[in-house]
């Protein structure tokens, strides 16, 4: 079978573009391995390096005539752009199958694996229900098999996919949701990710940002908390289904071995020429044992890196206690982000984020501080939650003040699908599933008890106009410290651009539908 993985193109986020760095999608090497070893012939197309636009992109599935067309979508934000694209697949591909995954298709998946409006079947014929390499090999043998049947036999009787587990889609009648697959245990058996499908050349470009050459990869999946705000943990989770057919999930985090890990990066180092790494881990440091073994590999290794990770703050905190962290900085960690969120312990708790409470950021940041200040720092707050007022913001930005560390950044609570939060402003009318567009983590959508979302964004942009600055940026560039030079250049130059965009949003302050708008590069539509 002909299998073709997409990236389709799709308007960037203001904080992500090709003039800074765009980045590997770890999806695609990830899925394209097992398909190949499988015996499938593996195309892979990622638009965004290669500046592919939607009529190139139509050009190019017309020539390659795939009989599986796959893409996935983990943001509510592109969720618009994968929908089109699945549209144009049935257009110029119309014998393709079509197979969505990620964490917006898993999240709602009963949503996309039912008939339209008009009664027609959807343009995606299947959907991948979490971690996919299994599942897009045993859907696309299945659909293999299908067709010699239908050929030899001359019908086809049964669904193809009704027996391969994690999937949803529509029968013809009704939606379906095949048996729940199970986690791979060991992510040691999955082959090395299909780098040389892709154009990795053209990763990580970037001048300042995770320069030099920029690119992702990840050593576990999921997560031990469920913080309630946060989809990422959900795709990766046990999952289990009642009565109604209502995913209840748990959360659950694996790690690859760190013996595997080393292949990965050396590959990437020596093969690829990739020396600044960007772990897309929904938690890098949860297990001691694995920070401790990989910082004492890389350090034996003598490869020199830079490397980003988003990291617990309690974790860090109980790593230098061990005398992990400072091992971990000598291994290549310059740059973390910790996700404070609130100042408060009671917000904390109602996120779902207790481990939070108690001062544990606060002492995690102090820790760099003091003794690693050559580490550049980043940390998110979440504003906007139900309870916010113009004093409570005030508290977030007492505290981003006192942390004093090297980006705060403020973004407004986002209802994304597989959320909490997300069922509560369906259910109560405070948004629909056609608002997508707007989930940007920069535009609030939701009003809070005290404040209107208008109201909202005038103090965001205030709050992060007292953090960035001339004076910000003076400190930044009388660093000694190279890496730390580059990332406030490249914050800079990215905040101010966002900045008068929102500038030129309020050109009407009565009425403000959306305060940061993606951007679209110019080969988009050719």
């Amino acid at each position: 079978m002909r299998v073709v993985l997409v990236q389709p193109p799709r308007k960037y986020w203001p904080y992500t573009s090709e003039g800074d760095n765009f980045l590997l999608q770890q999806a695609l090497p990830a899925l394209a391995a097992p398909l190949r070893d499988a015996g499938h012939d593996v195309h892979v197309i990622d638009c965004m390096p290669l500046h592919i636009g939607w009529a190139s992109l139509a050009d190019e599935l017309k020539r390659l005539d795939a009989d599986v067309i796959a893409s996935g979508e983990n943001h509510a934000l592109y969720a618009s752009e994968a929908l089109r694209f699945f549209r144009m697949c049935k257009e110029v591909s119309p014998r393709s199958k079509t197979l969505a995954g990620g964490g917006h298709f898993t999240n709602l998946s009963h949503r996309y694996s039912k008939a339209k409006k008009d009664g027609t079947a959807p343009d995606i014929d299947a959907i991948c229900i979490g971690e996919g390499e299994e599942t897009i090999v045993d859907a696309v043998d299945a659909w293999s098999r299908s067709t010699s049947t239908a050929h030899s036999v001359g019908t086809d009787s049964a669904h193809p996919l009704a027996a391969v587990d994690g999937l949803a889609y529509y029968d013809g009648e009704k939606p379906v949701r095949t048996k729940t697959r199970k986690l791979i245990h060991d992510l040691d058996l999955l082959p090395m990710p299909a780098y040389d499908l892709l154009p990795m050349h053209l990763y990580g470009k970037s001048r300042y940002l995770f320069s030099p050459g920029g690119t992702t990869i990840h050593h576990s999946r999921g997560c031990v908390s469920k913080c309630s705000f946060c989809a990422w943990w959900t795709v990766m989770a046990d999952r289990k289904y009642d009565e109604d057919g209502k995913a209840q999930l748990s959360p659950r985090w694996r790690t690859k071995s760190v013996e595997r890990v080393m292949e990965e990066i050396s590959e990437l180092y020596y093969r690829y020429g990739k020396r600044s790494y960007v772990w897309v881990d929904e938690s890098w440091n949860i297990d001691p044992r694995f920070n401790d073994q990989f910082s004492d590999a890389m350090i034996k290794s003598g490869m020199k890196t830079k490397w980003f990770a988003f990291m617990r703050a309690d974790c860090i905190v109980r790593d230098e206690k061990k005398g992990i962290l400072e091992k971990m900085i000598q291994a290549g960690l310059s740059h973390i982000l910790i996700g404070v969120e609130r100042a408060e312990d009671d917000s904390l708790t109602l996120l779902d984020k207790r481990f939070y409470t108690g001062g544990v950021a606060e002492a995690a940041l102090k820790i760099f501080k003091e003794k690693y200040p050559d580490v550049f720092v980043q940390a998110t707050f979440i504003v906007g939650v139900k309870d916010e007022s113009p004093e409570s913001l005030q508290k977030q930005v007492a505290l981003a003040s006192k942390l004093d560390i090297d980006f705060p950044a403020f973004h407004p609570i986002t209802p994304v699908p597989g959320t909490p939060i997300y069922d509560e402003a369906v259910a109560k009318g405070w948004i629909t599933e056609e608002d997508f567009d707007n989930f940007d983590w920069l535009s609030p959508v939701l009003d809070t008890k005290y404040m209107t979302r208008d109201e909202i964004a005038v103090s965001l942009y205030e709050m992060n106009k007292k953090f960035v600055n001339n004076k910000w940026l003076a400190k930044g560039l009388l660093s000694r410290v190279p890496y730390k030079r580059d990332m406030y250049i490249w914050f800079a130059k990215v905040s101010a651009s966002v900045a008068i965009d929102a500038i030129k949003q309020r050109v009407n302050p009565l009425k403000v539908e959306q305060y940061q708008q993606l951007v679209t590069p110019e080969w988009y539509d050719g």
